[in-house]
């Protein structure tokens, strides 16, 4: 496909035409060896989309006051995607053949370098889930472990099965028997084991208008596989929140959540509108869009509806769950015991609207959606009830909200023996409008005589921490759960969350409300749970300069909360000695970094320090610094692996990596002090950490980059224009630019009026806000400092982005060129918020290497 290139220049554009980049792993298991050598994998292959390249290059009349040489501008080929620079110079620079549009002859070989460098990094595999199955010898037993890989050639993700026997000593040892090559599964949507580990569910989602398959295996072979047309649902959700798949404790019946059938499109012909009855496969006939639907926004934009379904794995029928209005979107189902209700699932109201008018707002990143536990019927054994219940015909039975009281419930899990319902709850968010915030955790005593008649009373597990004390658990930062997350006593669960920088796993008892850490209390690692071995845990930790490792948690004694960690060798290749080394020569802690001059109205939480983890050489203190800052504003950078990341510090740089107030895991008084003062108190905290590390030596204070994504690219775009003479380059992955640009066109513009207002915003949001409000957005905005900026900047966008908008960037980075400021500009056609394709990750880091090269070499 030929790329089409507009280069801007100061005399207008120009047209060069012929001028010819968990996301998370979907969870796959197996169950035997043997499954996987008779199972019939299918590999798809894809071409990545050209990009569209806008180089700002500013007006010859107007040159940027810069400190630096700039480089010429020039247009060739590229192997993967074409790369853009633009400079001062690049409207003088006349074309030469051969090398990439606003390339230097002298930036060749520093691309070709990082290129090298980044795609030994990119191939590394990473872990993805794992499931454990039991066996009849108490001390063996089997795992199955998914690992993904980056293909930057087909440009996805290719996900593999890795099995391996467990065996257990009597002195706690234990040994992993892997399995000496990993199991490719292309084609798969999801994989789902039964409870009893001898069925296993493969959904193959299709891409066209070819039916859905559901595909039932046993040891060794294929019992059952379902066509569902698109008459009775689109795909099946397998994104892990509106996710919901989930076996019967039987193994007859699979619960899901898929997309409703599609609703009729008005027909037309010669003759104009069809009737009624028509055919609508007259070839002189064609569907027109009819009304347009609402959806849930980023990475949702080609869902409307996701509905309920249950399916017979022997006769593979399927059966809507009735009663539920299409209003609710559902999710998370689970099968509930012994109950005439026989299902329990989460539902987001569409409501979101002002004054809850009807109005879907974006979801991804976004817990402050009210939602609720529903119970609803099976509705096979509502069938099969009907002719004994003489007295109840013509009466259908309506879903019962389990939760009314709550504004926020998710993640439903039923304990062992069927006594308890315990869910966790992002009310804090709910009720603030923060998008996200400390969570809680409850639990509903289910009646032993399955009726749900009267009312259920939810009890509190874990409480919402506002003000942790020192080094005290911070409160419940909750991503998801195991399918099974119990220990052998049934009233112990094992979860991951947050800790300050550091992810760490907890046990939580839902009876006696005690909270632990698992994981090693003196460790900067961040620790994450996989699977359960009974009472056994295996997990993965890693850090910034450290692999991923697969650990085995064995517990010291059935009373104390103790587990000793051994490390367990798995098969990988072996890094190159250029990735050691680099790995071995840098070393990270954790700072803490306290307020100063704290204002008398901040809550006692809002005065405590907030982190940053600072990564350096362990033999050179003069390295450049970058700077790097998370989005949201209520997520968190932890001390986990980051290829991103690892790439960059093996450049040579330092990273100060800032977990400013408002991040996730310092309690609730923290994160809430943000909204209502971003773009200062934010800012502020910023400054605060790179003054401390100045003040220790740790750094040199003028060569100093900075690097961020969506509200971290808010932040970025803010500091250049605060702080201007600060930092020599910055780098900013589709940021947020001009909040009054960004609420007419974003799907969560709820966001910007609680940002900006704090929780007073929620009673401001209007699809209409007012030009007091539009005024204020522009004032806190990174754009009404633009006049002040001198930083030269890389802008990385993605023109499909429904969270930021392509041109909130796009304006930016013009307005920088039109005052003479240098910038470079790459838009990637096809990718979303997170700019998350294999090429289009790589090719924007690779971009962001050499761009800070370029400026902090000097």
């Amino acid at each position: 496909m030929a790329k089409m290139v507009f280069v801007i220049k100061s005399g207008g554009p120009q047209l060069n035409k012929g001028y010819a980049k968990r996301s998370p792993i979907q969870p796959m298991v197996v169950l035997t060896t043997a499954f996987i050598t008779c199972a019939k994998f299918r590999c798809r292959s894809s071409i990545a989309a050209a990009n569209l390249l806008l180089v700002s290059a500013p007006p010859s009349r107007a040159r940027a006051p810069s400190r630096r040489p700039l480089l010429r501008g020039r247009v060739g080929k590229v192997s993967l995607h074409s790369i853009a620079m633009s400079t001062t110079q690049a409207s003088e620079a006349a074309p030469d053949k051969g090398l990439p549009l606003g390339m230097d002859a002298t930036m060749v070989d520093e691309y070709a370098s990082q290129s090298k460098l980044l795609q030994e990094f990119v191939k590394i595999p990473s872990f993805g889930k794992a499931w454990i199955f039991n066996s009849k010898d108490e001390n063996t037993s089997r795992a199955v472990v998914s690992i993904g890989q980056s293909d930057l050639l087909a440009n996805k993700r290719r996900k593999f099965l890795l099995n391996s026997h467990i065996s257990k000593g009597a002195s706690k040892s234990v040994d992993f028997q892997w399995s000496p090559f990993p199991t490719e599964i292309s084609g798969v949507s999801a994989v789902i084991p039964s409870p009893s580990g001898e069925k296993l569910l493969l959904v193959r989602n299709s891409e066209d208008d070819s039916p859905t398959k559901l595909e039932i295996w046993g040891p060794c072979q294929l019992e059952n596989e379902i066509h569902i047309a698109k008459s009775v649902h689109g795909s099946l959700y397998t994104d892990e929140w509106f996710e919901g798949i989930s076996w019967n404790q039987e193994e007859t019946f699979i619960a899901y959540v898929a997309e409703e059938p599609p609703q009729p499109k008005p027909v037309f012909n010669d003759y104009g509108f069809k009737k009624e009855g028509s055919s609508e496969k007259d070839c002189k006939s064609w569907k027109g869009q009819g009304d347009w639907e609402d959806t849930w926004g980023e990475t949702y934009s080609k869902k409307r509806i996701p509905a309920l379904f249950v399916v017979n794995i022997s006769s593979g029928e399927v059966q809507p769950v009735n009663g539920i209005p299409r209003s609710l979107s559902v999710g998370q189902v689970i099968w509930a015991p012994s109950s005439s209700y026989g299902l329990v699932f989460v539902a987001w109201s569409s409501d979101n609207g002002f004054q809850e008018t009807p109005r879907k707002l974006g979801i991804k990143y976004c817990y402050n959606r009210p939602c609720s536990l529903y119970a609803a019927p099976d509705p096979f054994k509502e069938e099969a009830d009907k002719p004994s219940a003489e007295g109840n015909k013509g009466e259908t039975t309506t879903v019962i909200n389990l939760t009314a009281d709550l504004s926020s419930a998710f993640f439903p899990r039923f304990s062992p023996d069927g006594k308890y319902l315990v869910f966790v709850s992002a009310k804090s968010a709910v009720d603030s409008g923060s998008h996200n915030a400390t969570n809680s955790m409850h639990r509903i005593e289910w009646p032993t005589d399955g009726k749900l008649d009267g009312s259920l009373g939810v009890a509190d597990v874990v409480p919402v921490v506002m003000c942790p004390k020192d080094n005290c658990f911070p409160g419940l930062y909750c991503f998801g759960l195991l399918r099974d997350p119990w220990l052998s006593d049934g009233r112990t669960m094992i979860l991951s969350s947050v800790w300050g920088s550091r992810e760490v796993i907890l046990s939580v008892n839902v009876v006696s409300c005690e909270v632990s850490r698992v994981s090693p209390q003196d460790s900067d690692y961040s620790w994450n749970v996989l699977a359960l071995d009974k009472n056994n845990i295996l997990a993965v930790s890693s850090s910034l300069i450290t692999l991923p490792q697969i650990y085995y948690g064995v517990k010291v004694s059935q009373t104390e909360r103790h587990w000793e960690w051994q490390e367990v060798s798995t098969p990988f290749p072996k890094l190159s000695d250029e990735i050691n080394s680099i790995l071995a020569e840098h070393r990270f802690s954790i700072l803490k970094i306290p307020i100063s001059n704290p204002s008398n109205k901040l809550a006692d939480g809002a005065k405590l320090p907030f982190e940053a983890i600072f990564v350096s050489h362990k033999d050179s203190a003069s390295n450049p610094t970058i700077v790097v800052l998370h989005g949201g504003p209520h997520s968190v950078y932890p001390s986990s692996y980051s290829k991103s990341l690892a790439f960059l510090f093996s450049q040579g740089y330092n990273l100060l990596v800032v977990n400013y107030r408002g991040s996730l895991g310092f309690g609730e008084e923290a994160l809430q002090s943000l909204p209502g003062n971003v773009g200062s108190q934010d800012v502020n905290d910023v400054l605060m950490a790179l003054d401390l590390v100045v003040k220790r030596g740790l750094i040199d204070p003028s060569r100093v980059a900075v690097v961020g994504g969506s509200h971290g690219g808010f932040l970025t775009t803010h500091l250049i224009g605060q702080a201007p003479d600060t930092f020599v380059a910055a780098a900013a992955r589709n940021p947020v630019c001009n909040l009054s640009l960004m609420v007419g066109t974003t799907d969560i513009p709820d966001w910007c009026f609680i940002e900006i207002y704090g929780k007073e915003g929620k009673n401001y949001f209007s699809e209409s806000p007012s030009v007091d409000d539009l005024c204020q957005f522009h004032k806190k905005s990174p754009i009404s400092h633009i006049s002040k900026v001198k930083t030269p900047t890389l802008f990385l966008l993605g023109a499909q982005d429904l969270r930021v908008p392509v041109s909130n960037g796009l304006q930016y980075a013009r307005a920088l060129k039109e005052r003479g400021m240098e910038s470079k500009t790459i838009v990637f056609p096809e990718d979303i918020h997170g700019i998350d394709k294999p090429q289009s990750d790589f090719e924007s880091f690779l971009n962001i290497g050499v761009w800070f090269k370029k400026h902090l070499s000097k």
